[in-house]
């Protein structure tokens, strides 16, 4: 937290009726879809890059990459220049360039981000800090919008089904959560959703960032899937990445094959009841998943299992909130378009 608001976290033990109450930053971001942008967004596994001319998609790009295990910020800074710079070439120009990546981001800084994990302190200071700020000026000084990938995700979903009050979920690496209240704005919350936990059990698996055990990052990622692999009897060998460790598993469930169809039937059961955990902070009306975890039948499987716990433990909760998953394409590369929507061109 103290990287996060760059001053010494403290934990203060005061009496209920000196607690501060609830302080709320409600901010307005995205919708707009005029003129020439670039649409990014930045996951643990691969790159989303789309070019969007007056709301219109012209090319969108998918590219693989491994930040969590890349200490150099050139490397990061040569990835994140090199796609966005692809998507400028389908364009005449540029006018703005809306970002969707993992971690915290104030006025368009990474404050703590995970995709950097294996960046040492100090240079995150000096080069990852105003990554994002530096990319966009040697694109061409164009203005530039930073946002969390959940609130995207959240985002997304609001833009395409037209609703607030919308949950969004990206299972991919990790797991991305966000959230658009009533009047179609965020919060101003920190919504890492991959660091609460979702399991109380004593052997559940610990984050390797936070050190927390339980987390949603565990249950709600393509470590998930290769977590319960080999419950499953499915071995997957170890000269694999973890995405491709994912579209094994993936392809095995376009096969028909039961134990690798019960993997995603238990993520399935997972998120039902996280829904009525998370729903208790947040007035969920539509849940939109997205992430490469949720591509192709194991993604149906999550929809129909979750829906199953919530109508047979949580009826109340089945009744007012929809989960919504967008097509094959759109859960694959929505999000960097609706990232291109954050900047205001002026």
């Amino acid at each position: 937290m103290s990287g996060i608001y760059e001053r010494p976290f403290e934990t203060i033990i005061v009496d209920i009726e000196k607690v501060p109450d609830k302080k709320e930053n409600p901010i307005s971001i995205g919708r707009h879809l005029d003129g020439n942008r670039i649409g990014f967004d930045a996951g643990g596994s691969d790159i989303k890059v789309s070019a969007v001319v007056n709301g219109e998609v012209i090319y969108s790009e998918e590219i693989v990459w491994h930040p969590k295990i890349n200490s150099s910020p050139d490397y990061h800074y040569r990835y994140i220049t090199d796609a966005m710079k692809k998507a400028a070439a389908h364009m005449k120009s540029v006018d703005a360039i809306g970002v969707s990546s993992a971690g915290v981001y104030v006025n368009n800084r990474a404050m703590v981000a995970s995709l950097f994990i294996k960046v040492p302190n100090e240079l995150f200071n000096q080069r990852i800090k105003d990554i994002y700020l530096n990319v966009a000026r040697d694109i061409g000084n164009v203005p530039i919008v930073v946002a969390n990938d959940g609130d995207v995700a959240a985002l997304s979903g609001s833009m395409y089904k037209k609703q607030n009050n919308v949950l969004g979920i990206a299972m991919g690496t990790s797991e991305a959560g966000g959230y658009i209240d009533q009047n179609g704005n965020i919060t101003g919350f920190l919504n890492e959703l991959a660091f609460v936990p979702v399991d109380y059990s004593k052997n559940a698996p610990t984050d390797e960032w936070s050190g927390d055990i339980g987390c949603g990052s565990s249950y709600f990622s393509q470590d998930a899937v290769i977590r319960l692999a080999p419950i499953a009897g499915i071995k997957l060998t170890d000269k694999l990445s973890p995405a491709e460790k994912l579209k094994e598993v993936q392809f095995l469930v376009k096969k028909d094959q039961e134990n690798a169809k019960q993997i995603f039937e238990t993520i399935g059961v997972y998120l039902g009841y996280s829904i009525a955990h998370y729903a208790k902070v947040y007035d969920i009306k539509l849940l939109q998943l997205m992430g490469r975890v949720t591509s192709g039948l194991g993604g149906d499987i999550i929809i129909e299992k979750a829906n199953t716990v919530l109508k047979t433990e949580f009826p109340s909760l089945a009744e007012r909130i929809t989960l919504y998953m967008p097509d094959e394409y759109e859960r694959r590369v929505g999000q960097s378009v609706a990232a291109a929507s954050l900047p205001v061109i002026k």
